[in-house]
């Protein structure tokens, strides 16, 4: 899998979770991981305290894009905000997909404030054995 870089993101990711909440023009960085399991990724997202209608995914080409916005907790007249450290805002990150990778069959999971997506590697990216036909002058390819 294919992900952009840059030394600084997380250094950026924290200034703005600390000072600037997210806007839909320029979203705060939401944490994740990304591995491989089998014969699929898995990337993981925490988005605690965002609502799964919340959240979208889109896929173009190969670039996955995840925004989500937690939106401030409705409350009464007579209630009187002591602390406020959680984040609000639009949170969103964007990853470049490799070609091996079926983006057409990518599924979606949430559960416990954690976004999973799962994609599966493409069948023309999985490995194969190539048998070589005997005296025919042609080889055989065998899934």
């Amino acid at each position: 899998m294919l992900m952009r870089t840059d030394p600084f993101r997380e250094l950026d990711r924290l200034t703005q979770q600390l000072l600037v909440p997210g806007t839909w023009s320029k979203p705060s960085a939401m944490p994740m991981d990304a591995y491989r399991e089998g014969d699929q990724y898995v990337v993981a997202f925490d988005l605690p305290g965002v609502a799964a209608d919340a959240i979208d995914i889109d896929v173009e080409r190969n670039m996955l894009t995840v925004k989500a916005e937690r939106r401030p907790v409705a409350k009464a007249d007579d209630v009187q905000m002591e602390l406020s450290e959680r984040p609000l805002g639009v949170f969103s990150r964007q990853i470049v997909l490799a070609d091996t990778l079926d983006t057409e069959h990518i599924k979606a999971d949430y559960d416990a404030g954690v976004l999973t997506l799962r994609i599966p590697i493409a069948e023309r990216a999985k490995p194969r054995k190539i048998s070589i036909g005997v005296g025919s002058g042609h080889k055989e390819i065998s899934g």
